[in-house]
């Protein structure tokens, strides 16, 4: 029994428009801070204007994932290349840990070598980072939790956010108190912030990676769901992975009492797997009273 849902070409177009949204904002935004930090000869500005370039190519990833995983399935990728969005998420939770490890080792030295960062224009500069990042990731917030790829995509931005918040805040409190070490301080703590919001990314992105189980799926509850179906006398051989970042397979051996009621019993696992989040099912049936040799697997 194959048993498929994808998501509508309509919800996937807007999800496409919204990535092109942030992709041409942050690169008239990275384009401004470039030409802002050469007339203002701010290392700070060209800095920023880089680590904004990574976040382009962020969403970039992001895109191209969710193109491939349009894609129709081939001979050699019977699955078509959805599977696409979970490295895509991957690649972004590794991103933002190589943020986290590039803004502490520019913010402890600061400590101990206090730095004249910046004024006015970085802060005006910064400023506008929080409207276009914040923006951007006000449009990917509404799917982040549906799609583990759009929610990489969102932390990068919503990080940035908090970076840019952080870089005005610290040129406010270093103009108005003249204190330096406000700089990497606020800079630590945002990185603490993006540490703990991209840890549960990271460690998703690789359970899925891996084929793990899906968060948000109960193994044990799906096996009771299955068994507990009129005609099911043992579930067995039961393995679930994700195709995509929003889409699940599950197989399974099914022992019935009466295989004459196949079909119907197929059409109630089926409704019940696809309210439990198994898009995609293979089942094989078999009678109560044939032994499978291999029923003490799962």
């Amino acid at each position: 029994m194959h048993h498929h849902n994808h998501a509508t070409g309509e919800s996937n177009s807007t999800l496409k428009t919204t990535f092109l949204i942030g992709i041409i904002l942050n690169s008239l935004f990275v384009v401004t801070e470039f030409i802002l930090g050469f007339v203002y000869h701010s290392m700070g500005l060209l800095a920023d204007a880089g680590h904004n370039l990574g976040d382009i190519g962020g969403l970039l990833i992001s895109l191209a994932a969710f193109q491939l995983a349009s894609k129709r399935r081939t001979r050699n990728f019977t699955y078509g290349f959805r599977k696409a969005t979970v490295m895509a998420s991957l690649i972004n939770a590794v991103v933002l840990f190589i943020v986290v490890g590039a803004i502490v080792v520019e913010c402890v030295p600061k400590f101990f070598h206090p730095v004249d960062v910046g004024g006015w224009p970085i802060i005006w500069a910064a400023g506008t980072g929080i409207f276009v990042n914040g923006f951007t990731a006000l449009l990917l917030r509404h799917n982040k939790e549906k799609d583990l790829n759009v929610k990489g995509a969102y932390l990068h931005m919503f990080g940035d956010t908090l970076v840019s918040v952080g870089v005005v805040l610290s040129g406010i409190l270093l103009l108005t108190t003249g204190w330096t070490f406000w700089d990497p301080l606020v800079g630590l703590v945002v990185a603490f912030v993006i540490l703990l919001s991209g840890w549960d990314l990271l460690r998703e992105s690789v359970r899925l990676s891996l084929d793990g189980v899906p968060s948000g799926i109960d193994v044990d509850q799906i096996r009771h769901a299955i068994s507990d179906t009129p005609n099911v006398t043992a579930v067995h051989h039961l393995h679930i992975w994700p195709i995509s970042t929003t889409e699940n397979a599950l197989t399974s051996h099914v022992a019935l009492e009466d295989l004459t009621k196949m079909e119907e019993t197929k059409k109630s696992i089926r409704e019940k797997l696809h309210e439990l989040g198994v898009t995609h099912s293979t089942l094989e049936f078999e009678s109560a009273q044939v032994n499978c040799s291999d029923s003490h697997i799962v």
